[in-house]
């Protein structure tokens, strides 16, 4: 993140006051607006002049149509940075939100409660990452042939955790294949973390391909389809994505477009939240900071939720750059600390 400039008061107050303007407004603020509301005592020209200063440092920017600027990314950045004052909720709303928690939920709901209480308070769109689990390690698989040419796979996974799924292989195989394929794999991969075992069959199909031999071959293509990392529900919870509808900046077909393919997809928006474990507290993506094209200009503001003491997770917000951070920084940090403890509730009560 490139340096932000160093602004005398006159100049900080004038960009606050306009960006406070903008997010409430959505409309380019002109000088006259800047005078009557900034409390300087400071001629239209002066305004006029400063202005241009924030132009020149990136701070603002003029749109065509209007004599009125803008905060760009980087203004939003020195506003968020700088001049940006949080108070945390008073006890009423903390209280509110405690009490969509209380319920008797088990750990997923209170996952998908946190997303939709994010997306309803905020009126933009709210994301949870489900607890990351532990290593988990590769301990054993079988293939078994069932009927129309597919497949029952059984995994077994850390000491007894048995994953049972259903494939369709590209071609029929005998059960003594189907034999050979598990045996192979079990050789070379038992004990091994299951991620890395993911990492290294992909690896092989796109390399080493032509130097396999056939029963190799099929044992690995019969890998990748039994434990491939799907990116689906169970990655994490988005509620509320049609609200960033509700924002002209967002409206535009083609870019919302690719927001919702993003939103689908998911893998960008999963190694963006996943950046966000390594980090404490707050943490804030302001358009092309995030590095993913669909957010350019979405704004996220992620905190991590502790279990036992240890970062499990990650939620947050999805909006628009004009978006009332004061608002939203306060309500994602005490939806975290109330997920993390209810979550630590459910791991202590006795089962």
């Amino acid at each position: 993140m490139s340096k932000l400039p160093e602004l005398n008061d006159r100049a900080q107050q004038l960009l606050k006051v306009l960006v406070e303007r903008y997010i409430q407004e959505g409309q380019p603020v002109g000088s006259r607006v800047l005078s009557r509301e900034s409390n300087l005592s400071i001629s239209p020209a002066t305004i006029r002049n400063i202005m241009a200063d924030l132009e020149d440092c990136g701070l603002v920017t003029s749109p065509h149509t209007s004599a009125g600027r803008v905060p760009t990314v980087s203004g939003y950045r020195f506003f968020v940075d700088t001049l940006l004052t949080v108070r945390p909720l008073d006890m009423l709303e903390v209280s509110q939100l405690k009490g969509d928690f209380e319920a008797q939920y088990d750990a997923n709901t209170l996952i998908e409660t946190a997303s939709k209480l994010l997306s309803s308070v905020t009126q933009m769109a709210g994301v949870v990452t489900f607890p990351r689990p532990e290593t988990v390690a590769f301990r054993h698989i079988e293939f078994l042939p069932i009927s129309h040419g597919r497949v029952l796979v059984i995994l077994v996974t850390n000491e007894q955790e048995v994953h049972n799924k259903i494939i369709r292989p590209a071609q029929k195989f005998s059960a003594a294949e189907l034999l050979q394929a598990s045996n192979y794999l079990n050789t070379i991969f038992e004990g091994k973390d299951l991620s890395a075992v993911r990492a290294s069959i992909l690896k092989e199909l796109q390399e080493t391909r032509e130097l396999m031999n056939l029963e190799m071959l099929h044992a690995i293509e019969m890998a990748a389809l039994a434990i491939r990392n799907d990116e689906k529900e169970d990655d994490l919870v988005l509620s509320g994505e049609t609200n960033l509808m509700d924002f002209t900046e967002l409206s535009d077909m083609d870019r919302l477009r690719e927001l919702f393919e993003a939103f689908n997809y998911k893998r960008g928006l999963i190694h963006l939240l996943d950046q966000c474990l390594q980090a404490d507290g707050i943490q804030i993506f302001i358009g092309e900071e995030s590095g993913y094209r669909a957010l350019d200009s979405c704004s996220v503001v992620t905190s991590t939720y502790s279990v036992d003491d240890e970062v499990a997770g990650v939620l947050g917000v999805i909006g628009p750059t004009r978006m009332k951070y004061e608002r939203v920084i306060p309500l994602v940090d005490a939806t975290a600390k109330l997920l993390g403890a209810a979550l630590n509730q459910k791991t202590s009560s006795p089962s």
